[in-house]
């Protein structure tokens, strides 16, 4: 009992977060030096809430742990350039849309980590803000008081935790992505259709089509993913909105994270690790947050949406392998593929596309009804996107019956769109397409 009190006594973080690690700095249990090394990378100058230097190294520890990553080699590179020749070739075919990527080229894993990380901090950002910014305001106000100027190193050591649980995040997903768009977010260099050729490989495995086949279907996935984007510069700043609205209601069960770390040895890194995986700065979500989450999945659905249905139609007749390709797809990112498990690792966010089929099936009505000039015509504003409720009635939307404006407003703008004239009025008994009022 008496060398416990005197424990107690010697150990000022007795009942907090830090009591572990203090008592392993007294028992001896830890490198001193490597501690102090990581201690000058937590608390190395950086801008932003996230240590995001910091992250990019825990990525890439994190991928050379999994294996060997080989550079690409030059036949890769020139499968990469045959299949995007012949992909923009087949998409001039299906849309409107003009090629995006003037540049196709082949990454290694630790290639994808480099050109993706500075997207990948400016959407990680605003969430890791209000974390950080949550943690500390969460503290009772005897805590802030006693911690006095040392609230600023408390700040960055929690943006250093976070950018560790950044890098050891896209470290994974950097071993599971087969292209720069593979989970609908325009994550690489503009005008760049990058694609990762292990990662394809992987993605084809058990799957019973040519290779050749396999990364000619990532291939225009890649390429119409980037004519989208590049006609819709609208879309890459409503897609960070939703993020940083998401980041916004951000709320930190503080007791929760003080639970989980006093149960950590810091003997045993890989028990820190897990915890970092397994979300331990996992914010509770809150309404305002899930109804950010809920307009980002559907815009997320009608981005996969409308490349699924322009791929299908770009394939028609002279590829058999695209439509088993790309239910396969489907398939992977359903059961929670690569972007869902990041996100939800790192702070809860989710980014499936929910309802894909419906949106594939509201885009391939209105190219049915109008053409596929008028499909791809609705993306040049975000007034003339569908909303939520349409994926419940794909046809409805196409054919007119809902909209939050007037039939007549709608068409007569999407027929300046076109053609710089707007369609005969809809409430004219000559028109075909009259559905009348919905009251």
């Amino acid at each position: 009992m008496a060398d416990d009190d005197r424990d107690d006594a010697q150990n000022p973080f007795k009942g907090t977060p830090m009591e572990q690690i203090f008592g392993a700095f007294s028992s001896g249990q830890i490198d001193m030096n490597q501690i102090m090394g990581q201690m000058q990378k937590m608390f190395a100058p950086h801008e932003g809430s996230v240590n995001f230097d910091l992250a990019k190294d825990v990525a890439r520890q994190t991928l050379a742990a999994a294996g060997p990553d080989p550079s690409p080699t030059s036949h890769q590179q020139n499968a990469v350039d045959d299949a995007a020749r012949l992909a923009e070739l087949w998409l001039d075919t299906a849309t409107s849309f003009p090629a995006g990527a003037t540049t196709a080229t082949a990454w290694s894993k630790a290639e994808w980590i480099e050109a993706t990380a500075a997207t990948w901090q400016q959407l990680v950002e605003p969430i890791a803000q209000h974390v950080v910014t949550a943690m500390s305001e969460a503290l009772p106000d005897e805590a802030k008081a006693m911690a006095g100027p040392l609230m600023g190193m408390l700040s960055q050591a929690g943006g250093a935790m976070f950018g560790q649980q950044v890098g050891q995040a896209l470290g994974g997903l950097a071993g599971e992505v087969v292209s720069s768009t593979d989970i609908g977010l325009p994550l690489g260099r503009e005008r760049v259709a990058a694609v990762i050729p292990s990662g394809v490989a992987a993605f084809g495995e058990g799957l019973e089509h040519p290779a050749s086949d396999v990364l000619l279907y990532v291939v225009l996935r890649e390429c119409a993913h980037h004519r989208l984007f590049q006609h819709s510069p609208w879309l890459r700043s409503a897609l960070v909105g939703a993020i940083e609205e998401y980041g916004r209601g951000t709320r930190i069960d503080v007791a929760a994270i003080e639970s989980q770390m006093r149960g950590l040895d810091p003997s045993r890194p890989e028990d820190i690790q897990e915890a970092l995986a397994g979300g331990l700065f996992e914010p509770e979500r809150t309404p305002e947050q899930q109804r950010a989450l809920d307009r980002l999945e559907t815009l997320l659905a009608f981005i996969e949406g409308w490349v699924d249905e322009v791929v299908a139609q770009a394939t028609a007749g002279r590829m058999p392998a695209a439509t088993p390709l790309a239910e396969a797809m489907r398939r992977r990112r359903a059961t929670g593929g690569p972007a869902e498990q990041t996100f939800a690792a790192l702070v809860g966010l989710e980014l499936r596309p929910r309802k894909l089929r419906e949106a594939t099936s509201l885009w391939a009505a209105i190219r049915d009804r109008q053409g596929a000039e008028a499909r791809d015509a609705v993306w040049s504003h975000p007034d003339l996107m569908p909303d939520a409720s349409d994926l419940d009635d794909p046809l409805g939307f196409a054919q007119g019956e809902k909209r939050s404006q007037s039939d007549d407003d709608f068409d007569a703008a999407l027929g300046e769109l076109l053609d710089g004239t707007a369609p005969e009025s809809p409430e004219s008994p000559d028109s075909p397409d009259d559905k009348g009022p919905t009251g």
